[in-house]
């Protein structure tokens, strides 16, 4: 994806989008220097709602997180054929999605009922890769671009009792070793931090367990408020209201630009799906909304979004951190 150019003086400025005029794989590496010591918590970071949906079995047993009459119901293959169009809210693999830009991943996993053994999947109504093969595939890309750092927010988690956390926290820690970065103090946590201690991976694990582990952050530190809303007016005010009242130190901070369907819209909507029922018409207004934004303690930091592919997402979110370039500029002026 190209980034949008920010003009000054008819001139073309390089900043923290356009050192990435060619690629999103390295735009952390390619921030300006100015930027690389500020908090994680004040960047503007891009990010995907449900990021693994971008395959789900049709052949597997509708998830836990599904209730009793769906599951019935799903007996029809049809049924799970209509589902898979609404639970899809991603085109692009993890691959895909870190080298387009994205760095903030919501996850959601489940163990698989009646499976033998203690193996964890991710789940949107549907099951999908298995979380170690996902795991696997963001280390690779890290080996592979050492300044580059992610969010991983484990926020919801079904049919799974101790056991399964401690198989899944065992897999997490195989998979990324010593780039797991330990519990701190948000402020502290700067792109300099990450690199002098050779960190890349941030994991965010809403369940109490996470206590016991230092490289587990609790799930408070990563809220991630939801509009709850097919109306794009009012998801737009929620996420206004929710950044004026974002605290303003010790915790990162989500924006879902996200719609949600309820049950009347998949009922009118049944064989469109969630992407050409809500999501294309919604995009180019939706990302007004995110290129009117600034990042700061004030301001956005994490924005997610669902087909983040369908618009230059990543790279409109990238962009805000040339605000906090000029910010500084005119602070230096003054």
């Amino acid at each position: 994806m190209r980034s949008p150019a920010r003009k000054q003086g008819g001139r073309r400025r390089r900043g923290a989008a356009g050192a990435m005029a060619d690629s999103n794989a390295d735009w952390m590496g390619s921030l300006p220097a100015a930027l690389r010591s500020y908090p994680l918590s004040n960047l503007a970071i891009p990010g995907s709602h449900d990021s693994f949906s971008y395959w789900v079995d049709e052949k597997s047993p509708v998830g836990p997180d599904q209730a009793t009459a769906i599951k019935r119901l799903a007996r029809i293959s049809l049924v799970k054929k209509i589902m898979k169009k609404w639970s899809v809210t991603q085109n692009l693999t993890f691959k895909e999605q870190l080298e387009s830009g994205i760095r903030y991943f919501d996850l959601r996993v489940s163990s698989k009922p009646g499976e033998i053994g203690q193996e964890i999947y991710f789940i949107h109504g549907l099951f999908g890769i298995k979380v170690w093969d996902g795991l696997k595939e963001m280390n690779t890309f890290l080996e592979q671009h050492p300044k580059e750092v992610i969010f991983l927010d484990f926020n919801h988690f079904y049919a799974m009792d101790d056991n399964h956390h401690f198989f899944l926290i065992k897999r997490i820690r195989s998979a990324f070793g010593s780039k797991l970065c330990s519990v701190e103090c948000v402020e502290y946590v700067t792109l300099q931090y990450m690199w002098e201690n050779k960190y890349q991976v941030l994991i965010f694990y809403h369940y109490p367990l996470c206590q016991e582990y230092s490289f587990l952050w609790p799930g408070n530190k990563m809220p991630a408020p939801w509009a709850n809303t097919t109306n794009v007016r009012k998801l737009l005010q929620f996420l206004e209201t929710t950044l004026e009242e974002r605290s303003r130190y010790g915790t990162f901070h989500v924006s879902q630009a996200i719609l949600t369907p309820r049950v009347r819209t998949i009922a009118r909507n049944l064989v469109r799906g969630l992407k050409n029922t809500l999501v294309h018409r919604n995009l180019p207004m939706i990302l007004n909304w995110v290129k009117a934004q600034k990042p700061g303690v004030k301001g956005v930091n994490i924005i997610t979004s669902d087909f983040v592919e369908l618009v230059d997402f990543a790279a409109t979110v990238i962009a805000l951190n040339d605000l906090l370039l000029e910010e500084d500029e005119s602070a230096t002026k003054s």
